[in-house]
């Protein structure tokens, strides 16, 4: 009996999207690092992957691949995102705001330097702290906390690092409800 063999035709065309940069934001592309300039500052991210090219081109940022599978589309759709986080950074910057919330003991929250400070939680006698990098801005506005930035990566790690610093795990928390939690987030609001 004779083997056929069967010729698998593999799809090679390209697969491109584009991200608008507005007037007043550059970008350049070189080793593998993203760089966009903008009004509120500058931001890097390293961005490479097998196939998948990066092109600055006057004000587009052009993102694709000559050999298009559906790994490389879900690369480019990631890469798309983070360019977009990234333009939207330095012209209009990421806020979160937190809530203050207690009821029995006086929770304080305070800034010293550079660290975050929560004292008396539930009345313990340790504050918990912890160090807020340099390029994100922390306010203490009454019982509401507002942090910003340039960096939505970094700046989401700072409220989720302040949500988490008061989390409660050996007491219920349908009953205890003291804490510090998100209410508003770039693009989605709790409250």
């Amino acid at each position: 009996m004779a083997q056929i063999n069967k010729l698998v035709k593999k799809k090679w065309d390209t697969f491109e999207k584009h991200v608008d940069l507005p007037q007043e934001v550059s970008a350049v592309y070189e080793d593998s690092i993203l760089t966009v300039k903008g009004p509120k500052g500058e931001i890097s991210k390293k961005m490479r992957y097998p196939f998948v090219y990066i092109k600055v081109d006057g004000s587009k940022i052009i993102i694709g691949t000559n050999h298009f599978s559906q790994k490389e589309k879900k690369i480019i759709s990631t890469y798309e995102a983070h360019a977009n986080n990234l333009v939207k950074g330095v012209t209009e910057g990421f806020e979160y705001k937190l809530a203050i919330v207690y009821a029995k003991f006086p929770m304080t929250v305070g800034l010293s330097g550079s660290k975050f400070e929560v004292k008396n939680l539930l009345g313990e006698k340790v504050p918990r702290t912890f160090e807020i990098p340099s390029d994100v801005k922390v306010e203490i506005k009454g019982k509401e906390i507002v942090v910003s930035g340039i960096d939505k990566e970094k700046t989401g790690q700072v409220a989720a690092r302040i949500e988490q610093l008061t989390k409660i795990t050996h007491l219920d928390r349908r009953v205890v409800q003291d804490g510090i939690f998100i209410t508003k987030k770039p693009h989605k609001s709790y409250v």
